[in-house]
């Protein structure tokens, strides 16, 4: 029960996010704005993390179940990506080294807060 609970609460957020971005126009992606929420109620203490634990760690665990439908998307619009590899390529590319960087110094400035809340 508690993981359905748990669940609700994400699924709730989603949905929430999903319906801002419908109703407002908004350009980003109703998933995304979910994130967004999730992060702002995390921040604010309106949802608080043991609300949400232990569903969140079973979806990080089996989180490359959660690209299967992605995958099999692709291999279907096989034809629609003809004569786009090299372009596919460079920005996986690019969005890989980005992400990486960006995750580097996120996490640089998070230890340095770290040692100076010691």
């Amino acid at each position: 029960m508690k993981y359905a609970k748990q669940f609700a609460i994400i699924l709730i957020i989603c949905f929430l996010g999903d319906f801002l971005s419908e109703s407002l126009n908004l350009p980003l992606p109703g998933n995304v704005m979910g994130m967004v929420l999730l992060l702002v109620f995390l921040l604010t203490g309106l949802v608080k993390m043991p609300m949400i634990e232990e569903t969140t760690n079973f979806m990080l665990k089996h989180l490359s179940f959660f690209f299967v439908p992605a995958g099999v998307a692709l291999m279907t619009c096989f034809t629609l990506l003809e004569g786009k590899w090299a372009a596919l390529i460079f920005i996986s590319f690019v969005s890989t080294v980005i992400i990486a960087v960006v995750t580097g110094l996120t996490i640089q400035i998070m230890m340095r807060r770290g040692q100076a809340d010691d």
